[in-house]
């Protein structure tokens, strides 16, 4: 007799103050220099929309944080747990801030990424985001340094237009 793998769908659910124990356990394994529970409690408390990626079971794969602005969302945070980066996740998750821009009619996404983080930015710009400037100093770096920020921006006629990029929610 042989084993059948059954595959869980993943969802989307809001994030909460009660979810920030997992969310920050994943925002320490992932980053040197983590946001902080105050960080994210702020977020939460001043309306940024949040969402995590779950399956199943309630395990977090992965969250995000955006703030909505005046015809523009700013993705301040989008984070998937070191332990399954590489299959869609991060995908998922842009996918999701997209619709969310779309829900709420604001037409543009802006991020930062960090200048050495290639594999965010390699994401970013199959998706359609185009690199708009820089930030000098805008992370901090190991030694009391500081690393420049990406400016990247995701244009209305790009956002509106959707295109597929295997970002759909599905099992993953």
């Amino acid at each position: 007799m042989s084993a059948v793998l059954v595959v869980q769908p993943l969802v989307l659910a809001p994030m909460t103050v009660a979810d920030l124990h997992q969310v920050m356990a994943i925002e320490t394994q992932a980053y040197a220099f983590p946001w902080t529970r105050g960080n994210l409690v702020d977020s939460l408390a001043a309306g940024y929309l949040a969402q995590m990626l779950q399956d199943a079971g309630g395990e977090v794969l992965g969250y995000y944080v955006a703030m909505p602005g005046v015809d523009e969302l700013h993705l301040l945070n989008l984070t998937v747990a070191p332990a399954w980066q590489g299959r869609g996740h991060g995908w998922r998750l842009l996918a999701a801030v997209e619709a969310a821009a779309l829900q709420h009619g604001l037409g543009t996404l802006w991020l930062e990424v960090r200048a050495g983080n290639e594999r965010a930015q390699q994401m970013y710009r199959k998706r359609g985001f185009v690199a708009s400037g820089i930030r000098r100093g805008y992370y901090p770096a190991p030694g009391l340094l500081r690393e420049d920020a990406v400016v990247m921006c995701l244009p209305a006629q790009a956002l509106a237009r959707g295109d597929d990029q295997g970002s759909g929610l599905g099992a993953g």
